[in-house]
């Protein structure tokens, strides 16, 4: 299989890429490698992949839609799986702009481009964020989710109602994945884990919003790139019992389809700061601080469409993914 794949120098992008060379995929990587975070974990990134047979790269701006147009013209790929976004609930609070480019623009001509090249599939990352004010837990696909709290999350929903319109219009096949607070090696230096374990090993005291009282579905990245992988082979079909006299959000007459990517089972952060100092042998130094605009209180993700559809339910627990990321991140960094 031809897969092309964006955001191959970021977190989860590059996980699936070695996973589709890995079992023989030919894969054109796609990413700008942009300063939004440190460029050489990027580049570390890439070179896991670089002298690995079936792959090439492609350095361009999804947002660029001439040299998009390019990559699929030189290299007609059957299959998409776009994770490049513009990431971070936080930064988008006052980088706006960011998201408009790479969220929205560089998801239309990522959709033009699977039009016009005759894809078979286009799997796309959206995000947890998307369920906003939504306090019914867990979340479910099935749940209506039009009260985003930040521009990120609006883009990530803007993201699926732009796949669904290409889907019924043009019938090309999308499925969208909600991923729910991804962690592992190699991972984002944004994320909390990271930044936890950076703060602690360095002495320095971690920030702990909402006084600690947050819940999130932790997710492993091997995890995430088995649903990734499974959904990609699996191509979106239309639901034939979809009505629109109620109508499922999370399916479609069209061949649409959006997933939940999470562990399904929900840990206290206190519990994962335990965790980590656990594992680093050191307590942390403690700033409690209230909830932060855009954030949420608590994610639990509703994955039996995930099991139904493609036979997989994520199930790393949360001490071995730290445990595994901790000693990463030691190697990696050397201390």
């Amino acid at each position: 299989m031809r897969v092309l794949v964006t955001g191959t120098a970021g977190f989860i992008g590059n996980h699936v890429a070695i996973q589709l060379l890995e079992r023989g995929d030919e894969v054109i990587g796609v990413d700008v490698v942009n300063d939004y975070y440190d460029p050489t974990l990027k580049e570390a990134r890439l070179g896991r992949v670089a002298d690995r047979p079936g792959w090439t790269e492609a350095r361009i701006n999804i947002a660029d839609r001439a040299a998009l147009e390019r990559v699929f013209a030189d290299h007609r790929p059957e299959r998409v799986i776009h994770l490049a976004a513009q990431a971070g609930v936080r930064y988008s609070l006052n980088n706006p702009h960011a998201y408009v480019e790479s969220n929205l623009v560089g998801f239309v001509n990522i959709l033009e481009a699977c039009r016009h090249g005759g894809v078979q599939h286009l799997t796309y990352a959206s995000s947890s964020s998307v369920y906003g004010a939504n306090t019914s837990m867990p979340f479910s696909i099935h749940d209506n989710v039009d009260h985003p709290l930040s521009l990120y999350a609006a883009s990530k929903k803007s993201n699926e109602l732009m796949a669904h319109t290409y889907s019924h219009l043009f019938g090309l096949p999308t499925s969208g994945l909600r991923f729910f607070t991804v962690y592992g090696p190699w991972g984002r230096p944004d994320m909390a884990l990271f930044l936890f374990t950076k703060a602690i090993l360095s002495g320095q005291p971690i920030d702990v919003f909402n006084h600690g009282d947050m819940q999130r579905d932790f997710t492993y990245i091997d995890d995430i790139v088995e649903g990734v992988v499974r959904v990609s082979d699996h191509v979106a079909e239309p639901n034939p019992s979809w009505s629109s006299a109620n109508p499922d959000p999370g399916t479609s007459r069209a061949p649409f389809r959006v997933f939940n990517i999470g562990n399904n089972a929900p840990v206290q952060l206190m519990a994962m700061i335990g965790a980590l100092e656990k594992c680093l042998g050191i307590e942390a130094k403690k700033n409690f601080l209230p909830l932060q605009a855009g954030d949420v209180p608590a994610t639990y993700a509703d994955v039996q469409d995930l099991i139904d559809t493609v036979g997989f339910k994520p199930a790393t627990p949360i001490e071995t993914g730290i445990e595994n990321f901790v000693r990463w991140y030691r190697s990696y960094y050397g201390n």
